[in-house]
C-alpha cells in the first residue's frame, strides 16, 4: 500500500504558488526535447544514441547534487529500490527512447499528442485491473480524445498512417503514466533530486548495457546538425536535451508534482505539447495541417474531460511530512484515499 499525492490532493496555497511556474517551466523543458533529437537523428544519429547521450549528460549533471542530498540517508535507496527501478527504467530511459523512436518517424508535436494520451490510458487500467469504473464525464472525454486522435493522424483523409510511429508513441504514453504516478508518491522521503539523480543513472547505465549488448542500435556523428535557424555543432543540442530538457525539466517535475499532486501537475504538464508545437516549428519548421490541429485540440480536450472526470474523494487532514522541504506546507491538506501501486 502505498500513498499518492494525486488528483485529491488539496494543496497549500503556497504550494500552488510555487508550484504552478515549476511545472510550467517543467513543461517546456521537457517540450524541446524532440525538436533537438530530430535534429541529430536526421544527421545520422541513432534514436537510442541520441537518448543515451541526453540521460547520460543529465545523470552526470545531477550526480553530485544527488549524493549531497542522500548524506546520512542511504537507506532511502535500498528502501525505495522497487520504485527507483521503475523510475530509472520505464519513466525515464523506455519513455525517451519510444519518444525518441516516434519523432523519428513523425512530426514532434504529433508524437508529443499521442503520448499525451496518458491519462487515458490510465483511466482504463483502473477499470480493468482494479474494477474502479469511470464516471461518464471520463468516458466522454475518451470518446472526444479517441476522435481528436483519428482526426490527428489523418486516417479519415487515406493518408498513409505511420504504424511503427504510432506504437512507439504509444509506448512512450505508458512510460508517462508510470512517471506521473511515481513523481506524484509523497511517502518515500526521497528528495525529488535523489528520485531524478538516482533514476536517471539506472536509465544511463541500462541503455549502455543494451547498446553494448546490440539490443539498442548505438550510432552517432560528430557532424554539424542542420536546424531551421542554421547548423550547430553536434554537442548543442546534446548539452541542450541533457541539462535542461531532462537533469532540469525531471527535478522540475518531481518537485512540482508533489507540491500539486498529480492531479493538477498532469493538467499544467499538457502545455509540454504546446511547447513541443513551439519548437517542432522553431526549429524543423514542422507545423501540422488544420485537420491534425484540429485533431489536437480535441485530444487535448478530451484529456482535461477525463482528468474532471475523475472522482474527488478526500476526508481528513493530517500536515505534510517534516523531513523533504518539496514535501512541507505552509498549511495543512486533505489526505487522499490510500491507492495500491
Amino acid at each position: 500500500m502505498s500513498k499518492v499525492r494525486s488528483d485529491t490532493v488539496v494543496s497549500s496555497a503556497r504550494g500552488v504558488r510555487l508550484g504552478l511556474p515549476l511545472a510550467l517551466a517543467a513543461a517546456f523543458a521537457f517540450g524541446m526535447s524532440g525538436g533537438w533529437a530530430r535534429g541529430l537523428i536526421d544527421a545520422g544519429w541513432t534514436p537510442g544514441a541520441a537518448v543515451t547521450a541526453r540521460i547520460w549528460v543529465a545523470a552526470l549533471v545531477l550526480l553530485i547534487p544527488t549524493i549531497l542530498s542522500l548524506r546520512g540517508r542511504w537507506v532511502l535507496l535500498r528502501r525505495n529500490a522497487g520504485m527507483i527501478l521503475a523510475y530509472g527504467l520505464l519513466a525515464v530511459a523506455a519513455t525517451q527512447f519510444f519518444y525518441f523512436q516516434a519523432v523519428a518517424v513523425m512530426d514532434v508535436g504529433l508524437a508529443l499528442l499521442i503520448e499525451y494520451t496518458a491519462p487515458v490510458a490510465v483511466l482504463l487500467w483502473l477499470w480493468l485491473r482494479r474494477g474502479e469504473r469511470p464516471t461518464r464525464r471520463s468516458i466522454l472525454g475518451a470518446a472526444i480524445a479517441f476522435v481528436g486522435l483519428v482526426l490527428m493522424l489523418d486516417i479519415l483523409t487515406g493518408a498513409d498512417v505511420n504504424v511503427p510511429g504510432i506504437l512507439w508513441a504509444l509506448g512512450a504514453m505508458v512510460g508517462a503514466a508510470t512517471y506521473f504516478v511515481l513523481s506524484a508518491k509523497a511517502d518515500t522521503g526521497l528528495p525529488p533530486i535523489a528520485l531524478a539523480g538516482s533514476g536517471l543513472l539506472l536509465g544511463a547505465v541500462g541503455l549502455t548495457v543494451a547498446g553494448a549488448i546490440g539490443v539498442l542500435p548505438i550510432a552517432w556523428t560528430t557532424d554539424d546538425i542542420a536546424y531551421r535557424f542554421g547548423s550547430v555543432p553536434w554537442f548543442v543540442p546534446v548539452l541542450a536535451m541533457g541539462v535542461v530538457a531532462t537533469a532540469l525539466a525531471y527535478l522540475l517535475g518531481i518537485a512540482s508534482t508533489r507540491m500539486l499532486g498529480s492531479r493538477l501537475a498532469s493538467f499544467v504538464a499538457l502545455a509540454e505539447v504546446v511547447a513541443a508545437l513551439l519548437f517542432g516549428w522553431l526549429l524543423l519548421g514542422q507545423l501540422p495541417d488544420l485537420l491534425q490541429a484540429l485533431g489536437g485540440v480535441l485530444v487535448l480536450v478530451g484529456v482535461v474531460v477525463v482528468k474532471l472526470g475523475e472522482p474527488v474523494a478526500a476526508e481528513f487532514v493530517e500536515p505534510m511530512p517534516a523531513g523533504d522541504p518539496a514535501l512541507r506546507a505552509e498549511n495543512v491538506y486533505e489526505k487522499p484515499v490510500q491507492k495500491e501501486i
